[in-house]
């Protein structure tokens, strides 16, 4: 056998985008699937998947320890709350890229009161850490979480 047939099944993997799982942690109004994780193509060091919040989804104020996010916003408009005081702001669009570096305070928010918001996100690990704020946010939770690994409990 030669020494570089062992790429075959341990390469470059494919995941098609509808056989995303969604045997996750769910919540009315949102939808994540995950794409890259380590149970699914033995990810060391990264998670990646999708996030679908509907219209006037927030989160509570929180971070994620050590780790550091990216969000890809497919389609709809993401509004991004941070600081001790959830005191800076800014938006992003399809095609825009939010990163979030580690211990950051943030909100995050669906700024459109009509349209779904899809997201790509990339964690710098598959570790689950969320660690909730006693920060009261400028923009007040709504009932509709944001869901995904680090959110696993809506991010409230």
């Amino acid at each position: 056998m030669d020494s570089h047939d062992h790429w075959k099944h341990d390469g470059v993997r494919v995941i098609p985008g509808n056989q995303l799982d969604p045997n996750t942690a769910q919540t009315p109004g949102m939808d994540r699937k995950a794409a890259i994780n380590f149970a699914r193509v033995g990810a060391q060091k990264l998670w990646v998947g999708t996030v679908t919040i509907h219209a006037d989804a927030k989160t509570g104020a929180h971070h994620h320890g050590h780790l550091e996010s990216v969000i890809y916003v497919v389609k709809g408009r993401a509004r991004m709350r941070w600081g001790d005081h959830l005191e800076f702001t800014a938006e992003a669009g399809p095609g825009d890229f939010i990163y979030v570096p580690p211990y950051v305070p943030h909100q995050e928010i669906n700024a459109s009161p009509s349209e779904t918001l899809e997201c790509v996100v990339c964690r710098s690990d598959g570790e689950a850490v969320a660690v909730n704020l006693d920060i009261e946010p400028v923009e007040k939770p709504e009932q509709v979480l944001w869901i995904d690994p680090t959110h696993p409990k809506g991010g409230v």
